[in-house]
């Protein structure tokens, strides 16, 4: 059985009970800025730290306190595997749709790694694998998980059926480089970085009003104008759009609450990875170092939002399986979070109106998803192309396209280069490398081309082409780096064999 500590009635998260946000100043006075992003959780601060580091103007409204409500509720899964099954997102809408719209999560993945990296945010961030998995005790028929597995592969994603899943003792899908972090403290190092940089937060700041000719927002008796509106609330306001189009739009959009249930456990009694099983609502279980101890953060019981008044008892049945999970888990927070679907499994990310714009529907990949809204949504403010804005974009034009074929209509963007850093290294010790053997592992947050010569001496380099960016593979036959993109060669010391590279591979931090 498990046990309760006093603080197990605490409805508030682990994570805004550990680590709360610093406090920011309320908005007072006129001003002008290029981008006003309303909402301060994680894909409003992204978009926000995205904008600025490009050097927008950027202020960011938040109602509350940042990253308390939806962000601050998450479980904090980084993973490109949708809700929706990758057979599902196949039959409906193609192979490479749904190739795309994993692609997009995977990128997403490696934006949170490149800014903690970037900006050496201590957030626990971690690569680790996930599993979905048949369940316990099934209320659903089961899918064919070796043939999601299957699927998987041929799409080009690490996959992997496996008759036991570690900690488990389940069939399931082992997805290799998928993550994990603690959310607050990462929110806690993009607003840093944000203020850092020139921009603003704003909290106690709920917008009033929005208006056009000029755009602007009114806040606190106040009035901000700018270029561009971001509104990133996880369920969307209104903004400029209207009332009518904007309850169009809410009709598309299906809200439900979750729960969970979290306790210590000694370090090690799951493996440190991410779970979610095959039934609906599914249940799903992560683990987060805290101390000497593992935090187990298990969630579940998912309903429509108000649909159900007696809410103890999701909490009591989750801790009931969490109990058999982990014997003697000692339960000390109880919390629950709203995520928002969408009628085909995909978030809306894009324009909304003029200048406006929205990210919403993240199902259960909020961390993920809410992350490529902010890509996209700076992308598109800074009049850069990005190659799954048509994918998601509220009216899904991409969709209507019976010919759109991701890799063909992309072959203009770098796509080797794309989903060959976002894909991630292998996680293998430089120790395992064999004499005479070249491979590209990852430390620190880099992509290194380490080679072991004849006589044990090891050379690391980026594994990052000096030409466009894209990673090198190691040629075994050739003993060679080469850069799948546009054919450069490197020795297996980094220097340059042939072009169009014109420099080295470069030393690794």
């Amino acid at each position: 059985m498990s046990r309760t500590t006093a603080s197990s009635t605490n409805t508030s998260s682990y994570w805004r009970t550990a680590n709360p946000l610093p406090q920011f100043p309320r908005l007072d006075h006129d001003g002008n800025v290029d981008v006003v992003v309303v909402g301060g959780g994680l894909a409003g601060l992204t978009a926000a730290y995205l904008l600025t580091t490009a050097g927008k103007r950027v202020a960011v409204l938040e109602r509350d306190r940042c990253g308390q409500i939806d962000t601050g509720s998450t479980t904090a899964h980084l993973t490109m595997v949708t809700d929706t099954l990758l057979s599902e997102l196949v039959a409906r809408f193609s192979r490479d749709h749904a190739q795309a719209a994993w692609d997009a999560g995977l990128a997403a993945i490696e934006q949170v790694a490149s800014i903690v990296h970037e900006r050496r945010i201590d957030c626990a961030f971690a690569r680790v694998d996930g599993y979905l998995h048949a369940p316990r005790v099934p209320t659903v028929e089961p899918p064919d998980l070796e043939a999601q597995a299957r699927l998987a592969r041929d799409l080009g994603f690490d996959a992997t059926y496996q008759l036991e899943v570690p900690g488990l003792g389940r069939p399931g899908v082992r997805y290799a480089n998928q993550a994990r972090f603690q959310p607050l403290q990462y929110l806690a190092g993009l607003a840093e970085a944000i203020v850092a940089g020139g921009g603003r937060i704003h909290e106690q700041s709920a917008v009033d009003t929005f208006s056009t000719d000029p755009l602007r927002v009114d806040v606190n008796g106040v009035t901000l104008t700018c270029d561009d509106i971001v509104l990133a609330t996880h369920n969307p306001l209104v903004g400029v759009s209207g009332t009518i189009s904007a309850s169009v739009f809410q009709t598309k959009l299906a809200l439900y609450t979750s729960y969970v249930v979290a306790g210590r456990v000694p370090r090690g009694t799951l493996p440190d990875a991410l779970f979610w099983d095959t039934n609906d609502p599914y249940d799903y279980v992560r683990v987060q170092p805290d101390g000497d101890d593992d935090l187990v953060i298990y969630g579940g019981e998912d309903h429509k939002t108000g649909q159900e008044a007696t809410v103890h008892q999701h909490h009591d049945r989750l801790q009931q399986r969490l109990a058999a999970l982990v014997p003697g888990v000692v339960v000390t927070h109880r919390w629950s979070g709203q995520v928002i679907e969408t009628p085909d499994g995909l978030p809306y990310i894009g324009p909304s109106a003029d200048h406006q714009y929205v990210a919403t529907g993240f199902a259960g990949n909020g961390m993920t998803f809410g992350t490529l809204g902010a890509m996209l949504i700076s992308d598109a403010i800074l009049g850069r192309r990005n190659p799954w804005a048509e994918l998601f974009e509220p009216g899904r034009s991409a969709l209507r396209h019976a010919a759109w074929e991701y890799l063909k209509e992309n072959a203009d963007y770098p796509y080797y280069m794309l989903r060959q850093r976002i894909a991630g290294a292998p996680r293998s010790s430089i120790d395992t490398i064999a004499r005479g053997q070249g491979q590209v592992v990852e430390r620190d947050g880099q992509k290194i081309a380490a080679y072991r010569a004849d006589d044990g001496a090891v050379t690391m380099r980026s594994a990052v082409c000096p030409h466009l960016g894209c990673l090198v593979g190691w040629n075994d036959a050739e003993r060679t780096w080469d850069c799948p993109c546009h054919g450069s060669r490197f020795t297996p010391e980094g220097a340059v064999i042939a072009g169009p590279a014109e420099s080295p591979l470069a030393e690794a931090e």
